[in-house]
């Protein structure tokens, strides 16, 4: 019961936070993602080994450019094929049941795409219209949020077949598909207070955020299980570290920043 509670203030207060940074100001939005972004590296960091601080430069410089100083669309593509491209590599690591060992150079470049490249893109997110559309990145919330609660739900009630028990034991299907469900149907109901997307756009964006964000979770869940700890770290009592927190968000925003473009481009 002490742990329920403990995990309950915790989240409360996270998504209090949130919810006060998306709607005081977008800067404060932004400084919150920088900071996220940070701890999460500092956590992958220590997770994988990797020696320095040049890290942190390279990401606080990408965050500095793309953040503030430009809006190229070239520039822009470019971030966001560096970050897709290292995050599919990630999946061929995630499925690969042969050991990997990555070289620091390795690891500099996964963090600083993969974790890096993903929280910058989704502070982009909201700002694909021309105001900072504060229900559109809360829809994007709500939907792992949705995702993740009703999948450990209906796990715990229905879950028999195991999703990946090489890598999350806990997960199973009934669940993923309970969480996908639940989603959907938050989706809907998004559709009618963001009409920036339509439905059919919500219920598209639902389908991604799901499977990137599972995806997410167990790729952190992999790196994990070869460092051979619980959490990523210790900062939110009952939930481990930010990377435990944002290990879907950070996987899914470049791909829901891309589909994002594709309906700007077929509307």
């Amino acid at each position: 019961m002490r742990e329920i509670l403990r995990r309950s203030i915790t989240g409360v207060i996270y998504v209090v936070l949130l919810l006060g940074a998306v709607f005081l100001s977008s800067d404060a939005f932004d400084f919150l993602f920088m900071a996220f972004g940070l701890a999460c590296l500092y956590e992958f960091k220590r997770i994988v080994h990797l020696k320095g601080y040049y890290i942190f430069v390279a990401y606080l410089a990408l965050w500095w450019v793309f953040i503030y100083l430009t809006n190229d669309t070239t520039a822009v593509n470019l971030l966001m094929l560096c970050t897709v491209a290292v995050n599919l590599a990630l999946l061929m690591f995630l499925f690969s049941k042969k050991p990997r060992k990555f070289t620091n150079f390795q690891k500099f470049i996964i963090g600083l795409f993969y974790i890096g490249g993903g929280c910058i893109f989704l502070t982009m997110i909201p700002y694909k219209h021309e105001s900072f559309a504060q229900f559109l990145i809360m829809g994007i919330f709500i939907l792992i949020w949705v995702n993740d609660t009703f999948a450990y739900l209906m796990g715990r009630t229905l879950g028999r077949t195991k999703l990946f028990p090489a890598v999350s034991p806990k997960k199973t299907i009934e669940g993923s598909a309970g969480g996908l469900i639940f989603a959907l149907v938050a989706a809907y109901f998004l559709s009618w207070y963001e009409t920036r997307l339509t439905v059919t756009e919500w219920m598209a964006m639902a389908c991604l955020i799901v499977v990137a964000g599972s995806l997410g979770d167990l790729l952190e869940s992999k790196f994990k299980r070869m460092a051979g700890v619980k959490d990523s770290g210790a900062i939110l009592p009952g939930h481990g570290g930010i990377w435990d927190r944002l290990d879907s968000l950070v996987f899914a925003a470049p791909f829901a920043y891309l589909i994002l473009n594709i309906f700007s481009y077929v509307s």
